[in-house]
């Protein structure tokens, strides 16, 4: 797999690259005009970006933002994206009108060496997300037709067969950005021969979601902590009542499988944090996992099992994180995300946080970023190759 490094080192001044960049970031809409509330993955693309600036490429970046049902939708644009895009970059970013059209093209053609152009949401265009080959390469060859080599540095969206992801690269020179390069070194840390003990903490909502990757990670890790709304579907595969709790009834005899396979690398919580309702205010109780009320749902992990993960997480030499512990956007239900974060930033040796959920709550509960080895970027895409799936936007990037 070539990378943009070896992009530069061929010499890119005044050639024109299509950057495609995942900038898929949060907007508040309550004020009116949008606002972008976490700004992260912005500034983990500006690397790459600085790079080709430097090298006086002429940059046109690709992104997507949100989920657009394939037409222009004013609350999807990229507006203002390119506004703080502009403002990291020290200079003005232009929004093409279009995606791929005269607009675009115009645009991309008046660029100068080391300017950059931000393409409207990818996704207002309904062939980039289509099952369909032919519609696919129609919008790819229009990408194509913008620029004479392609960088693909969205890890993000790397798990998806899109127009901008996968067939423009086989339209035009490909090469790895250096946010992709970093994490497939990470990824490759973990999937080959991690140091150990190896411990794995997986939270969220859904055992359903989770499900590949456990089965996955079960034969290589030592340790599995298991948190987030998914631990009691496990909690009642142990015969527990978990009150009004979240339950995937048709995942616990899946649970109830893979506890007996795993014997002790399987922790689950002992306490959780309950409460009547979801809710800011909420009245909050800590009660054990064995006497949660009918009346209660858990909607964080307690004290005592953060301290429990707290010390399986200080043996280990190798931590792999994804998925919050609780509901961490209400106060009531932070601790247990915040305590198992800071445990997972104290790691001797790598710790990742693999994307999504838990890298926003890390920015969120203001946790030190680069007290971290590694926040991947792409929560789904570092999934899927942990299951050992391949992933087309880096399969077409190593033709």
């Amino acid at each position: 797999m070539r990378s943009v490094d070896d992009l530069l080192g061929e010499g890119i001044s005044g050639r024109r690259v299509l950057l495609r960049a995942d900038l898929n970031v949060p907007l508040d809409h309550t004020t009116g005009s949008p606002v972008i509330s976490d700004d992260g993955r912005i500034r983990a693309s500006l690397p790459t970006l600085q790079a080709l600036r430097e090298g006086g490429a002429r940059v046109i970046v690709a992104a997507h933002l949100g989920r657009p049902k394939g037409t222009p939708d004013p609350q999807f644009s990229l507006a203002p994206v390119a506004a703080r895009l502009g403002e990291l970059l020290g200079t003005t970013v232009p929004l093409s009108a279009d995606v791929a059209g005269d607009d675009a093209a115009a645009l991309a053609a008046a660029l100068g060496d080391g300017d950059v152009l931000l393409l409207e949401n990818v996704r207002f265009e309904a062939a980039e997300t289509s099952k369909d080959d032919a519609e696919r390469g129609e919008l790819a060859d229009r990408f194509a037709a913008l620029a004479d080599v392609y960088v693909d540095d969205a890890f993000g969206a790397v798990h998806r067969k899109h127009a901008s992801v996968f067939d423009v690269a086989q339209r035009v020179p490909h090469y790895a950005g250096r946010l992709v390069a970093g994490e497939l070194e990470v990824l490759t840390r973990l999937t080959t021969d991690p140091e150990r003990p190896y411990v794995v903490v997986l939270g969220g909502s859904k055992v359903s979601d989770k499900l590949a990757v456990i089965e996955a990670l079960l034969p290589k890790v030592d340790r599995l902590l298991v948190g987030g709304g998914m631990c009691f579907t496990f909690l009642a595969a142990q015969g527990h009542g978990v009150g009004s709790s979240l339950l995937e009834a048709d995942q616990v005899d899946t649970c109830r499988r893979l506890l007996a396979a795993a014997g002790d690398r399987i922790v689950l919580p002992v306490d959780v944090v309950a409460a009547t309702a979801f809710s800011a205010d909420a009245e909050t109780s800590v009660v054990p996992v064995t006497e949660i009320p009918d009346d209660l749902m858990g909607l964080d992990v307690g004290p005592r099992t953060v301290e429990i993960f707290g010390t399986e997480l200080g043996a280990a030499r190798t931590v792999f994180w994804n998925g919050p512990m609780g509901v961490f956007e209400l106060a009531p239900f932070q601790a247990g995300t915040r305590g198992v974060a800071q445990a997972v930033a104290a790691v001797a040796g790598l710790s990742v946080v693999g994307g999504g959920d838990s890298a926003a709550a890390v920015r969120q509960l203001g946790l030190d970023e680069a007290s971290y080895g590694h926040i991947s970027t792409g929560g789904g895409a570092s999934l899927e190759y942990l299951e050992g799936r391949e992933l087309p936007g880096l399969a077409v990037l190593t033709d």
